[in-house]
């Protein structure tokens, strides 16, 4: 029999070069891209610097070296009798336990693959009860914002403390349910009905770590379950559903060293059960039969395949499994020692200079996972973003990050300088306001984000080397600026 594919895996990682033989990867966790050189305007080639890990991290280098390893024994999943078509099938429910280890899952719970984590937490809302009352705070990211415009919603104020954030609920779930002795409490409900609270775990604007076991007891007390958007936690910190309690957990593999497309929506397995499928197709039902009427009888699935209609996304499942051992190997508590050190080395670099403003909503020393967003006296943030790539190779984000509510509520109304390159188009009565985020990892070497810390200072000091302009809304270098300078320096040279 050939090897499998962790086999072949295992022993290609072993005849790898140790990372420290890497100079380009002084980080515990080498990624994709790593040794990457990008072109400046000004001149030359330098190595990416990819500090936009809250959008998408890189992939690990171990998890792209599982997915090749696997890559020729791709088949058909709960389809086929064949060898490749039983492997793959393995490969991908043992992802499933693997993701459920990883997440510390109950007995009874239920690990769902998806795309994202949009995904599922819009398959969640689809799977709500009826006349569920949905509570959410105007911090999340327009993942778990908007899914439930079905439901009854309560948005709830942006607190600035941990206590302010449970009082929040605690208030919101006591005017719901003034009764403290409910019958229907254990059921996931109260007098008017079942409710559900969605909470991120680390914000994707400031990156601060929110007091998710405490809004967890809060909302268990009134009757209320709970959901946990951990895009941003999961990539950093240990998520452990058991620990937290909370009901279910909802994150991307993208965002946690794996390539696009899967997601996973991993819980509490009784609304997932009653609800119809989130898609109608093969995989979801388990039996099919015509009536004699001319209709359809179908009988669905009571486990997690009732939501995974259709042929799933293998690779996505093994590269999230593949991530989440590589993870757990390597070791969170040394992983989130070294996202301190990092961390500390942007905000002190920042806080150096006074131009800069960096957004928060519990305060500068409320704990954090590397994601920070500031915004920069007498810059557009776009127009800053752009320099920061096209001057210095280094890639990070601007804009309002799909959470336009938070980010808003910490800019206060502050305007950008109007006109300038890239402010982006306000709506009437608004003004133009954006910021910039940079963000990093476990695939960060110490050189990017001294890097960016230099160029933010060179940036305010002394301004852009280059022009910039508007096009389809975005800051761009001026090419003619380059047309320009290409022309001075043939004249000279004639010359």
């Amino acid at each position: 029999m050939s090897a499998t594919p962790a086999a072949t895996a295992s022993a290609a990682r072993s005849a790898e070069p140790a990372d420290s033989a890497d100079p380009c990867c002084a980080a515990p966790l080498p990624v994709l891209g790593r040794d990457v050189t990008v072109p400046l305007v000004t001149g030359g080639e330098v190595t990416y610097a990819a500090l936009d890990y809250a959008a998408s991290a890189p992939a690990l280098q171990r998890v792209w070296d599982d997915v090749a390893a696997y890559a020729p024994y791709y088949g058909s999943v709960h389809r086929g009798a064949g060898y490749l078509s039983q492997l793959s099938t393995d490969l991908f429910e043992n992802a499933r336990r693997t993701v459920a280890e990883f997440l510390g899952c109950r007995d009874g719970d239920q690990v769902v693959f998806t795309r994202s984590t949009t995904d599922s937490l819009n398959l969640l809302a689809a799977a709500l009860p009826a006349d569920c009352e949905v509570f959410v705070f105007e911090t999340e990211h327009h993942a778990s914002l908007l899914p439930w415009r079905d439901a009854r919603v309560t948005y709830l104020d942006a607190p600035r403390t941990h206590d302010e954030a449970v009082h929040t609920l605690e208030r919101a779930l006591a005017d719901r349910d003034p009764s403290p002795s409910s019958p229907l409490r254990s059921s996931g409900g109260g007098p008017y009905g079942p409710a559900l609270v969605c909470v991120t775990g680390a914000s994707n604007v400031t990156g601060e770590l929110w007091p998710v076991r405490e809004l967890a007891a809060v909302a268990h007390a009134h009757g209320a379950r709970i959901v946990l958007d951990a895009a941003q936690l999961a990539p950093h910190h240990p998520v452990d559903i058991a620990e937290l309690d909370v009901d279910w957990v909802a994150f991307s593999g993208h965002k946690l060293y794996a390539p696009f497309g899967s997601g996973v929506l991993a819980g509490r397995a009784d609304w997932l059960q009653a609800a119809e499928p989130y898609l109608a197709g093969g995989g979801a039902s388990r039996k099919v039969a015509r009536r004699a009427d001319g209709g359809v009888d179908v009988e669905w699935h009571d486990t997690a395949a009732r939501h995974e209609a259709g042929s799933p996304n293998v690779i996505g499942a093994y590269s999230i499994a593949s991530a989440c051992k590589a993870l757990q190997e390597a070791g969170f508590d040394a992983l989130v020692e070294r996202e301190r050190h990092l961390i500390a080395t942007v905000t002190a670099g920042l806080a150096d200079v006074p131009q800069v403003r960096v957004l928060s909503l519990f305060g500068d020393d409320a704990p954090r996972v590397g994601v920070i967003s500031f915004v920069v006296d007498g810059w557009n943030s776009s127009h800053f973003a752009a320099a920061l790539s096209a001057e210095y190779g280094i890639g990070v984000r601007d804009g309002l990050f799909c959470a336009h509510p938070l980010v808003r509520t910490l800019l206060g109304g502050a305007p950008d300088e109007p006109g300038e390159c890239g402010a982006p188009e306000a709506a009437p009565g608004e003004r133009s306001l954006n910021a910039i985020r940079v963000s990093f990892g476990a695939g960060t070497p110490d050189e990017h984000v001294e890097r960016f810390v230099r160029a933010v200072r060179e940036l305010v000091a002394d301004g852009a080397r280059w022009n910039y302009r508007t096009e389809d809304g975005r800051c761009v270098p001026d090419t003619g600026a380059a047309d320009s300078a290409v022309a001075g320096a043939a004249d000279a040279a004639a010359a």
